[in-house]
């Protein structure tokens, strides 16, 4: 589904909702009181500002007795089977974010991956899939990326610890072009890019990484995210620590201009490595 018509779509939901919500008379408040979120989010929900969660959806079916359509509404806008599914919902809140922070303790994150690093990273957790899933994931990757050539595309913080530099994910030459692209993403002011280097010892949200996104019209969002599972966050205080655990990362971390320093040099040893064997 193409980007504006899934805009339209939401945008249908929240017009549904409205309308049902009105139907049975009850306010905002009243309705979010019931499935356990604020009124704002309720209006938010009807205004296609923030996209309701698929549990958040099943209640308001549950206290709006609406037969399961929000359900089916919200399963549809997210059944995107190029994503796993609790990350479905993360890919349509940046395609509206204006503000993407994110901490990567291990792995390039995704919207700046390179073809061959986004594939040898999904053959590395998949080994016995076929060619074709791999063709479906790693384009839809990429694809992800396409926000940071928008108009205007949405501000992206990175914050890398240094083992991502490190780590020779498909080989030396896959690592220097990565590398290259990272850095030339940052030349371009596409990125705005730290690096927590060893020598810092022990960091903020050394347990893994996070993500945090802002919108115009709607509270923040955290993600976090394991090897199996993500969870996305909207607790607006447990969302302000994680804000603050970022905050120390970037307190943690290089300047940009040593860290650009840092990954050409990490790059250039790949290369090197690479036209030697």
């Amino acid at each position: 589904m193409a980007n504006g018509s899934r805009q339209a779509a939401w945008e249908f939901f929240g017009t549904e909702l409205r309308r049902q919500r009105e139907e049975v008379g009850m306010t905002q408040a009243e309705l979010g009181s019931r499935v356990f979120v604020s009124g704002a989010y309720i209006g938010q929900f009807e205004q296609a500002f923030r996209k309701p969660q698929l549990d958040i959806s099943q209640r308001i079916d549950e206290v709006l007795q609406t037969d399961g359509i929000f359900e089916r509404l919200c399963r549809k806008l997210i059944d995107d089977k190029r994503y796993a599914d609790y990350f479905a919902q993360v890919v349509e809140f940046e395609r509206t974010a204006t503000r993407i922070c994110e901490f990567a303790p291990t792995v390039v994150p995704g919207l700046l991956q390179t073809a061959a690093y986004a594939e040898s990273v999904t053959i590395a957790a998949n080994p016995f899939v076929t060619d074709e899933y791999v063709e479906e994931k790693v384009p839809a990757r990429l694809e992800r990326a396409q926000i940071l050539n928008g108009t205007p595309g949405p501000e992206y913080w990175v914050v890398l610890h240094e083992s991502v530099l490190r780590i020779p994910v498909g080989g030396p030459q896959a690592m220097s072009e990565q590398l290259d692209c990272v850095a030339q993403l940052m030349r371009d002011r596409k990125v705005w890019l730290t690096v927590v280097p060893f020598a810092a010892g022990a960091y903020a949200s050394i347990a893994g990484m996070l993500q945090l996104m802002e919108f115009d019209d709607a509270p923040p969002l955290a993600y976090t995210e394991t090897a199996f599972s993500g969870t996305l966050i909207d607790d607006p205080a447990v969302v302000k620590r994680a804000q603050r655990a970022y905050d120390l990362l970037r307190v943690a971390a290089l300047s940009p201009e040593a860290s650009l320093a840092l990954i050409a040099s990490a790059a250039e040893d790949f290369r090197q490595c690479a036209s030697s064997t």
